[in-house]
């Protein structure tokens, strides 16, 4: 018997696969081209996130039209390069949201919670804004940081230390010392991410790609509590957090991209398990209700033209089921970096590469 399954390992493996990926079944899903804009614009570019309300309006944070600077007397100001777009159900342009934050610089991800706020992240303002259902801003985490130095600091004395950069993140694991410039512990990124929430409100930030490697935890007021996490492969250790996403016991899951898994954590940071057959997680997706899956979107390479599955997963890290190939045409992805799964077998796919938000229903 033992030789029997090596043998069949071995002619999997020969056709460019393995027996793990050919036994996951395939989820057959119709998709549709949602966003319907007028022919003058506004155009959606780079679809960085996209999410729904409880109504079904769709908020799409993409990166387009164009960054500039102002100098100031001091500092410079830079915004620009993203925009948050808000759809009807339909895919009908509503309007625009946001217009000209300060934060808006290059998009990284949108997340609407379930009491219809709508949170932008931004990688290079590294901030996370949080938008009231109304509109109005709510509560803004981070700082955007010191582009260019007009004033530079005066030298330190003789045999003083030098002084930290502003603008960085706020440290690796818990309890760790903070590096200069974070302000409040804990509250300043290096190119975050994502966020969520549990059921106390409080809010989990994935930060993210930069060099802090960790998730910070705050209160629904915005102030710290903790943070854990550092660069490299151990447990509890990452190598470029992409997305983050907490279950309905407040468990906290978070795509470990550069180490190909996904690892759990309790809402302390406490780490409890890991699993991986997923590819390089790039998004990443919890369903709501009685039982609770996970969406995971595979990265591919660059251009997201190498491979785009689409992963259906359970909890305890198994497969259950797959849909999608990379490429331009409908029922195709080109980087998928966001997933909305308000409903488990509708979901809204935004891709970096194609300039699209794709409606995805599940049969």
């Amino acid at each position: 018997m033992t030789r029997i399954i090596t043998a069949a390992a071995i002619a999997a493996i020969l056709a460019g696969g393995t027996i793990a990926a050919q036994s996951v079944p395939e989820i057959s899903f119709t998709a549709t081209d949602l966003l319907r804009t007028p022919t003058e614009g506004p155009f959606v570019g780079e679809v960085a996130g996209v999410g729904a309300n409880s109504r079904g309006q769709i908020f799409v944070y993409t990166r387009t039209g164009h960054p500039y600077a102002t100098l100031g007397d001091n500092r410079t100001f830079s915004r620009g390069g993203s925009k948050l777009f808000l759809f009807d159900a339909k895919g009908n342009f509503v309007r625009e949201w946001g217009q000209d934050v300060y934060g808006f610089n290059a998009a990284i991800g949108l997340r609407v919670d379930p009491q219809d706020n709508v949170w932008t992240i931004d990688v290079a303002a590294n901030q996370v804004v949080k938008f009231n259902a109304d509109g109005s801003v709510g509560l803004v985490l981070g700082r955007k940081p010191e582009t260019i130095a007009v004033r530079p600091a005066a030298p330190p004395a003789p045999g003083a230390p030098a002084a930290g950069g502003g603008g960085g993140g706020g440290g690796g694991q818990a309890g760790a010392k903070l590096p200069p410039g974070s302000g409040v512990p804990g509250s300043g990124f290096n190119r975050p991410t994502d966020v969520a929430w549990d059921k106390a409100g409080n809010i989990y930030v994935a930060d993210g790609i930069g060099t802090n490697n960790r998730i910070a935890k705050f209160d629904r007021d915005g102030a710290f509590i903790t943070n854990w996490g550092s660069t490299g492969g151990a447990p509890g250790q990452f190598s470029g957090v992409k997305a983050i996403a907490l279950d309905a016991q407040g468990n906290v899951y978070a795509a470990d991209a550069g180490n190909k898994r996904i690892q759990v954590f309790d809402g302390n940071g406490k780490f409890l398990r890991e699993f991986g057959n997923i590819g390089t997680p790039l998004a990443m997706c919890m369903t709501r209700g009685a039982t609770q899956y996970l969406y995971v979107s595979h990265a591919g390479d660059e251009d997201g033209m190498d491979d785009a599955t689409i992963y259906k997963v359970a909890l305890d890290g198994k497969v259950v089921g797959k849909f999608g190939a990379a490429g331009k045409l409908l029922k195709e992805f080109g980087l998928a970096n966001s997933i909305d799964c308000r409903n488990e077998n509708d979901l809204l796919i935004g891709e970096l590469t194609n300039w699209r938000v794709q409606r995805v229903s599940l049969k």
